[in-house]
């Protein structure tokens, strides 16, 4: 006797349920996420310039395009666009590991992690991770309202008041090395899909995703340890 193995549903090919497609989304969205933090990056510089300086260049971030847009336009542009990259790439993100789990439903008895580095193994939770992150990040510094200095001040004291605390400083710095590790994957997984790596460039695009990570951790981490260790008050 025989019996017949049910058969295993096809994967969807529609348009937006395409892996490629899904990949891509993940790759633009990243990209401009990743000229995002840059700028960041270099804004929050600033604050070694003092108070003034810092909180002149806060204020000049809402008046961008002024007069020829009202005041805020912009930064609102902006800000839309990053959301929207945010939801695009978790979308893309959650829709690729359901359809992986989908396409091998019964999980290996033993799991091989060769090449596999510690970034591509823990990227997923690193990600939801600094999703949190982004947003207590948001209701610390942008709106104060988990900030130590409270509402109703200035940038500059809400920065210095965050930063001088050493629990939040701590779990600042998880956050920028989970990011670092998180680019590292992302850069070079980024390039993949994007059709610009092959065996002979490999090694020179991992060690372009390294120094970018590098660099863009470092920068960040610059301003929250120099508060803490009272180099900026």
């Amino acid at each position: 006797m025989t019996t017949q193995q049910p058969q295993r549903r096809a994967p969807k090919t529609g348009r937006f349920s395409n892996s490629v497609v899904k990949k891509t989304v993940m790759a633009v969205t990243g990209i401009i996420m990743i000229l995002y933090l840059i700028a960041h990056m270099i804004g929050n510089l600033h604050a070694f310039g003092g108070a003034d300086e810092f909180n002149e260049y806060s204020h000049w971030i809402r008046t961008i395009g002024e007069p020829a847009a009202p005041q805020g336009t912009v930064l609102w542009i902006i800000r839309l666009v990053l959301l929207a990259s945010v939801v695009g790439h978790f979308w893309a993100a959650i829709s690729l590991w359901r359809q992986a789990r989908r396409a091998r439903p019964v999980a290996y008895v033993t799991k091989k992690r060769v090449q596999q580095s510690f970034a591509s193994r823990t990227v997923r939770w690193g990600g939801v991770i600094l999703l949190l992150f982004v947003i207590w990040h948001i209701l610390d510094l942008t709106f104060g309202a988990v900030n130590p200095a409270g509402t109703g001040t200035t940038p500059y004291e809400r920065l210095v008041a965050s930063f001088s605390n050493i629990p939040i400083t701590l779990f600042y710095v998880l956050a920028m090395v989970l990011l670092g590790l998180h680019l590292r994957h992302g850069i070079f997984a980024a390039t993949q899909t994007l059709g610009q790596t092959n065996k002979r460039r490999e090694r020179a695009v991992n060690g372009i995703a390294y120094v970018i990570a590098t660099l863009l951790t470092a920068g960040f981490l610059l301003v929250p340890l120099s508060i803490a260790f009272g180099l900026i008050d």
